[in-house]
C-alpha cells in the first residue's frame, strides 16, 4: 500500500486563521478541502508537503450568490452544489454540463471549485469552464485581497498565481445578457479524466437573456 510522507495537520477555524497559518508555515504548507487530487499525489510521493491546513470547517467560503452584477462562488463550494445551482444554470449552463461528467458522486460531494482550480491540472474540467466564462478569482493574504483573471491565474501545469501565505477565496462571473455556454468532454468511461474537452461561452450585445424554453431546446 502506498502511503504519503509524514506531515503535520492543522484544521483551520476561520479564513483569517487559515491565512495566518499559511503565512507562518511558508512554502511547505498546502491547503486541503476535498483532497481528491492532493491525497493521491501524496500517496505517490509526487507531492510531499510538510504541513496540511484543512479548511473544511470554513462554511463562510461555501456559497453561490448574485451580487453587484456578478455571480460569486465561494472557494469551498462543492461540485454537487455547482451542479444543482439554478442561478448558475440560468446564466452559465456550462457549469452543469461539466459537473455531470466530473468523476463520480463521491468526488462531487466532497471536491470543491477552489481545489479544482488550484490543482491546475490541464485535464481538469472547471479550469476550462472558468476560462471560457472569463471568470476572475479572489486571492486573499494577510495584507488584503487581489482579483486575478483566469488568464493570469494559471501560470503553468500545477502552478497558479496563489503564492505562499495566500488563499483562493472566491470565483466571480460577470452576469451578461444574451449569454450562452456549453462544455463537452470525450472520455474513455464516465468519470475519467478527459481525453479531450472544450468549454465555450458567447455573449450577444443587445440580446435578452435566454428563456427556459431556449435552454431546454439547447440541452435536448
Amino acid at each position: 500500500m502506498q502511503t504519503p510522507a509524514p506531515f503535520e495537520y492543522e484544521r483551520a477555524t476561520s479564513v483569517e486563521g487559515a491565512i495566518a497559518t499559511l503565512e507562518r508555515l511558508g512554502p511547505e504548507a498546502r491547503v486541503i478541502a476535498g483532497g481528491h487530487s492532493l491525497l493521491p499525489m501524496m500517496k505517490l510521493r509526487l507531492a510531499s508537503p510538510e504541513h496540511l491546513v484543512d479548511i473544511n470547517d470554513l462554511a463562510e467560503l461555501a456559497y453561490i450568490r448574485e451580487q453587484d452584477g456578478e455571480i460569486r462562488i465561494g472557494a469551498l463550494t462543492r461540485h454537487v452544489d455547482l451542479l444543482r445551482s439554478e442561478l448558475l444554470a440560468r446564466h452559465f449552463p456550462l457549469f452543469a454540463d461539466a459537473e455531470q461528467v466530473i468523476a463520480d458522486p463521491v468526488v462531487r460531494n466532497r471536491g470543491t471549485i477552489g481545489g479544482s482550480l488550484c490543482q491546475a491540472d490541464a485535464a481538469e474540467d472547471l479550469s476550462a469552464v472558468c476560462a471560457a466564462a472569463k471568470a476572475d478569482v479572489v486571492i486573499r493574504s494577510g495584507d488584503g485581497e487581489r482579483v486575478v483573471s483566469m488568464e493570469d491565474f494559471h501560470v503553468g501545469p500545477y502552478t497558479t498565481a496563489v503564492t505562499d501565505g495566500e488563499l483562493l477565496t472566491e470565483v466571480r462571473l460577470n452576469v451578461r445578457q444574451g449569454a450562452g455556454s456549453a462544455h463537452e468532454k470525450v472520455e474513455r468511461r464516465a468519470g475519467d479524466w478527459a481525453i479531450a474537452a472544450a468549454s465555450a461561452a458567447v455573449w450577444v450585445e443587445g440580446a435578452a437573456s435566454p428563456t427556459p424554453a431556449s435552454r431546454s431546446a439547447r440541452s435536448a
